[in-house]
């Protein structure tokens, strides 16, 4: 019997290259995540259920034009991304293709932080919560993603205790606002 030589396949090597991998992963999904992109999806489901609100939609119809909307809107910032970022400088040698990969890779966070609210919006529409009750906590949903990213966005920068707890405070704020303008709509 014969043991194995150590090598990168299963060595103290490969557990580094396997660590290495992991925090590449980790900080692209960050990279993904912590945009203004995710910020502007949030806040975006949020009005949308705020107007479905004010107009007495149903949790099947807001999710439905939540959907709709995001689709819309995440398709023409990748769009505008790919065609802002393709070869617009002299000397740029940006290939459309690779224009497009960084928007979609840009943009990702748009489609992302609107999972959870429509998550909780589709259980309304499938009945298994109350539509009045999908709709508020589809909201305080946004309210906490949003101060997920701000507290996420100044910890990856390092930031101390104090400026994260701000940071996700006024992140969440735009989730507030949106609260606020549903409680004076009804």
């Amino acid at each position: 019997m014969s043991a194995e030589p150590p090598g990168p396949a299963n060595g103290p090597e490969s557990d580094a290259a396997a660590r290495e991998a992991a925090g590449t992963v980790l900080v692209r999904v960050r990279s993904g995540l912590i945009t203004e992109e995710s910020v502007y999806g949030i806040v975006l489901v949020s009005g949308m259920i705020v107007v479905a609100g004010g107009y007495g939609a149903t949790s099947w119809e807001t999710f439905l034009g939540v959907i709709g909307t995001v689709v819309v809107f995440w398709a023409a910032h990748v769009y505008a991304g790919t065609v802002a970022g393709h070869g617009v400088l002299e000397g740029d040698e940006t290939t459309l293709a690779g224009a497009f990969h960084r928007a979609v890779g840009r943009s990702l966070g748009f489609l992302l932080a609107a999972l959870l609210p429509c998550f909780v919006l589709l259980l309304g529409a499938l009945k298994a919560i109350d539509d009045s009750v999908a709709m508020w906590t589809a909201l305080w949903l946004g309210v906490v993603v949003l101060g997920v990213l701000g507290f996420s966005a100044f910890t990856v920068r390092g930031s101390s205790w104090p400026v994260r707890i701000a940071g996700a405070l006024g992140t969440a704020a735009f989730g507030f606002a949106m609260i606020a303008l549903k409680a004076i709509i009804h």
